[in-house]
């Protein structure tokens, strides 16, 4: 890496308005996947939050035990704004690898391949740390390896699948069908679930 994806980094991507991650709007595969959810009292965390669609999302459901996290101070302060009065969801300005707590669902959009490959072992074993003893862990990744050098970093299946085995119960690992238009047939849709023994 020749650059640095530190806080610096990502608030400088915000202030520049940097941001070819940021699609608009709350991801479908989530939408459909939230939808399919009947207890709104289950804790939620999305990690590299961004404009936190999914939280908004969450919220209009009915959702009422959410928390965001991002390393970006700006974007913080946006969401903050976003959702001034709001209950049920906490926002987090901090790094997702020093973050403590406990949750039954971890929602995954655009922040694993936001972060360094070699990061990705430590990002499996604090997914594990962070998910309760049924938690699972939800939502996409790049099925596309980038011509240019990241972020987005992308991956295969056929990569992805030994990393997250070694704290991980792989639940579904296949390509994405309700991709946004963009990203079809590029993505994989995941549940994954805390292996037994792990907590």
């Amino acid at each position: 890496m020749s650059e640095t994806l530190d806080q610096g980094y990502w608030n400088n991507r915000w202030q520049q308005h940097q941001l070819g991650w940021d699609i608009g709007y709350p991801s479908t595969p989530l939408v459909d996947y939230i939808n399919g959810l009947e207890n709104k009292g289950i804790s939620i965390l999305i990690p590299g939050c961004g404009n936190a669609y999914e939280a908004a999302y969450l919220l209009e459901q009915g959702f009422n035990n959410i928390t965001v996290i991002d390393i970006a101070e700006k974007a913080v302060e946006l969401v903050k704004e976003k959702f001034a009065g709001k209950e049920g969801i906490r926002i987090i300005h901090g790094d997702f690898f020093e973050l403590e707590g406990r949750y039954d669902l971890i929602l995954e959009q655009t922040f694993f391949c936001a972060l360094d490959p070699a990061l990705r072992p430590k990002y499996v074993s604090k997914m594990a740390e962070l998910l309760k003893t049924d938690g699972q862990l939800v939502g996409v990744l790049f099925n596309t390896q980038f011509q240019r050098q990241g972020p987005p970093f992308g991956g295969s299946e056929a990569e992805y699948r030994p990393l997250f085995e070694k704290s991980m119960d792989i639940s579904v690992m296949e390509p994405c069908r309700n991709s946004i238009p963009e990203r079809q047939g590029n993505e994989l849709f995941i549940i994954l679930k805390k292996k037994n023994g792990k907590d």
